[in-house]
């Protein structure tokens, strides 16, 4: 089967968007289903925490141009295995963001404990900032981790964001948000 179109291929991963059905079929548990429409195998870490699918879900609804930033698979090529996922939690210069900056997207990540420590959420991050910039000529992104969450930390810092202000989350509790700016030909190395 050929890869679609929008996927985004990194060294060692492709990120590949979930479509509604996708989505729909991980919540209601159905991951036969879900791994047939993405064309990878999914593991049942997906269903630990599916706080990202329901945003997704509820984001498609609310807003259908919302999905070329929506949820995406992390895929290892080699077995077709989804490892984590990355997201944009909505198209660029939300209301939401306008406390921190204009124009600027939020990004979200999760890899799946059993792959982690392994660089994947470096080098998706890298990519759907480098897709960002490149197709819709984003320049600002956000990220929101809390403050014990060293992994996450370290992941930013190595991309130079900057701590430029602190939230309380209603499911994950307080938060730091980081703010990274990027001329015109920066481009992000994962």
């Amino acid at each position: 089967m050929p890869a679609p179109s929008d996927d985004i291929v990194t060294p060692r991963l492709i990120l590949r968007l979930m479509g509604r059905e996708t989505v729909d079929a991980g919540l209601a548990g159905d991951l036969a289903r879900a791994e047939h429409l993405l064309d990878a195998k999914i593991p049942g870490s997906l269903l630990d925490h599916p706080s990202s699918l329901t945003h997704a879900k509820a984001r498609l609804e609310a807003d259908p141009q919302y999905q070329a930033w929506s949820i995406r698979a992390i895929i290892l090529p080699a077995n077709r295995m989804m490892v984590g996922h990355i997201r944009f939690h909505s198209r660029p210069d939300p209301d939401d963001l306008h406390a921190f900056a204009r124009d600027a997207v939020e990004l979200g990540y999760q890899v799946f404990p059993e792959y982690r420590r392994r660089g994947y959420a470096a080098e998706a991050s890298g990519a759907a900032m480098n897709w960002a910039q490149a197709t819709f000529g984003v320049r600002k992104f956000i990220v929101s981790v809390s403050p014990d969450n060293l992994a996450s930390l370290a992941l930013i810092a190595r991309f130079g964001f900057a701590r430029v202000g602190q939230q309380i989350d209603e499911i994950d509790g307080i938060e730091d948000i980081y703010l990274r700016e990027v001329t015109v030909l920066d481009r992000c190395e994962g």
